[in-house]
């Protein structure tokens, strides 16, 4: 059984920037072992499995060790595909546990729409990452699959040193650092150890939180932010009511042919 399957560099211009992700379409689902197998053995972030649905696309997400209910880029990615491999005009609109997505085509680029998921009060910290932060947290909120702690400064954020070992404790629960930039408005980091990704390089997702959070911050909803990873990347963002928007461009790195057990 051969199926087709593409890599692409999401939130970048280039290739080798921003976040690598897998993409294959398909007529129906594999099964989930076989999915989580393939996502395993690319060892991306995310691998997006992408099929025809009743309103759009149907979508999901597997990281090297589990399904996960929300991704961003691997949303951008397979939207890259849909546009540049398969002909798909005008808007698409994903189907995923998260919701609603949609991806619309630029002149230089595409428009993610995603639903906003405002931050949620956090009382403290867990106790397997509290000492991580003791001296550098500033406060700290949460969403529904991550936990957000917002650091003194740029600076503290892109030099933190994560103990990988102690934030997989919290399994696949992801940890994101943040603060006011200064020439963006704001930086950020992600780690989620738990479910095979030390760092990721650049999130579509937690900005779905991060932005409403800056936005009530800073007191704007057009925002400038930069994911301070290695390969790094930088998201234009819109706060509009229930959605947030991020303009993203992405290039395809790998055409492939795989084969699948019968």
């Amino acid at each position: 059984m051969r199926h087709k399957m593409y890599q692409v560099d999401a939130f970048s211009e280039r290739v080798f920037g921003g976040n690598p992700a897998a993409v294959l379409v398909l007529d129906d689902w594999l099964p989930d072992s076989l999915m989580q197998a393939i996502a395993a053995e690319n060892n991306l972030a995310e691998t997006a499995f992408v099929k025809p649905g009743k309103e759009g696309w149907d979508l999901r997400w597997f990281t090297p060790t589990l399904e996960v209910d929300f991704c961003g880029h691997a949303t951008l990615a397979a939207a890259h595909i849909l546009v540049t491999e398969y002909g798909i005009a005008g808007t698409l609109s994903f189907s995923a546990r998260v919701g609603q997505l949609k991806v619309n085509v630029m002149e230089n680029g595409y428009l993610l729409d995603l639903p906003c998921i405002p931050p949620e009060p956090l009382s403290q910290l867990p106790a397997a990452i509290a000492p991580l932060f003791r001296e550098l947290a500033v406060s700290h909120f949460r969403s529904f699959e991550n936990i957000f702690v917002v650091l003194a400064d740029e600076e503290a954020v892109r030099g933190y040193q994560p103990d990988l070992n102690k934030l997989a404790e919290l399994g696949s629960v992801g940890v994101v650092i943040t603060a006011e930039g200064k020439d963006y408005d704001f930086v950020s980091r992600y780690f989620v150890p738990g479910a095979g990704i030390p760092e990721d390089p650049v999130t579509g997702s937690i900005h779905a939180t991060l932005v409403p959070f800056w936005a009530a911050r800073l007191g704007k909803t057009q925002l400038s932010a930069y994911q301070a990873s290695v390969r790094g990347g930088h998201l234009v963002c819109e706060l509009k009511e229930s959605r947030v928007t991020i303009e993203g461009q992405a290039v395809t790195f790998m055409k492939a042919e795989i084969n699948l057990p019968d």
